[in-house]
């Protein structure tokens, strides 16, 4: 089986530098095992999406040499489109398959009603799912009535573990229903939650890797879930520390001095690419260099399994980068 990686930024706004960091790296194991490597467009947001943005993304990416073999705006290769706002039928037809398991159910629940059932001392950002609109048995034992009123389709999880190895960050062991609980996978305004349409894409396209932000990892096993629902196979994981600010904040669209246009005014592709090889590991010591230089070098068991990398400036020749524990 021919290796397959992809990176699927949202149209949002202009990447950054933690954005590049995740795209050279997947881009890398793809192409150290002569695998092929997909660039799909994850425009699930229609208020916040642009094609203005996702042309401009691949723009940054052609101009640091990260070429893919299919996928991007047009549409190259045969699992197309590659644009989420495109797959609604695909996405519609998976779900009437998970729904006829019986496992999904309505859910009314808005956002502040979800929030006001979390813990006051919930600190971690994770928001847990009670069950409010759960029914009293798996709802495959008994029909639940469809409201009237706009609502979600929520997918009832078990109280038990999935296991799954990170290739980073090692084995991971995860309960849902503790750790999040029922998730959705359609939003009440008929929007298409992330973990099902990544893993109908993934699936449909062949991905055999996927190399994201460890703020992802739980996502991991949510979609495990998902996958065994729909008889399909699980890529492999890798997710990667995150890349964060002097004040170790993690990087957002709104850290303008590490955007791809601050950047590319600032620095060579080979200097961005160094300076993520350096945090990366996969040089000694910072400097500049080219993508196909670091295909030999690349190994994953050089990335540290840390939480969070620290770049104290974007200036390249502060070759001052803390890993954070």
């Amino acid at each position: 089986m021919i290796p397959v990686g992809r990176f699927a930024p949202s149209p949002t706004g202009r990447m950054h530098f933690g954005n590049i960091f995740t795209a050279i790296l997947s881009w890398l194991s793809a192409r150290k095992t002569g695998g092929r490597w997909i660039l799909r467009i994850e425009d699930l947001d229609p208020q916040r999406s642009r094609i203005e943005y996702a042309r401009q993304i691949e723009a940054d990416l052609r101009w640091l040499g990260l070429d893919w073999d299919e996928g991007g705006v047009d549409g190259i290769g045969s699992h197309g489109p590659y644009m989420q706002s495109l797959r609604g039928d695909i996405y519609s037809e998976i779900l009437s398959r998970i729904e006829s398991t019986g496992l999904t159910y309505p859910c009314t629940c808005t956002r502040a009603d979800i929030m006001a059932t979390q813990a006051p001392h919930q600190s971690d950002g994770r928001v847990i799912y009670k069950g409010t609109c759960r029914p009293a048995e798996i709802p495959a034992m008994r029909p639940v009535p469809i409201p009237l009123t706009p609502h979600a389709t929520r997918i009832y999880v078990p109280d038990d573990e999935i296991t799954f190895t990170d290739i980073v960050y090692g084995r991971q062991q995860v309960n849902l229903a503790r750790s999040c609980g029922d998730f959705i996978l359609r939003r009440a305004d008929g929007a298409w939650a992330y973990q099902l349409a990544v893993v109908v894409d993934d699936a449909l396209m062949g991905v055999t890797e996927v190399v994201r932000g460890n703020d992802l990892l739980l996502s991991a096993a949510q979609q495990i879930y998902l996958y065994r629902l729909i008889g399909a196979t699980a890529p492999s994981y890798a997710h990667l520390p995150l890349i964060c600010n002097a004040d170790m904040q993690r990087l957002s669209k709104r850290d303008q001095s590490l955007s791809m246009s601050e950047l590319r005014n600032r620095h060579t592709p080979e200097e961005i690419i160094g300076r993520a090889a350096y945090l990366a590991n996969l040089i000694p010591s910072y400097s500049p260099c080219s993508l196909n230089e670091l295909v030999d070098l690349f190994d994953w068991s050089l990335i540290p399994p840390s939480p969070a990398i620290k770049m104290k400036t974007p200036d390249h020749t502060d070759h001052t980068a803390k890993i954070s524990g």
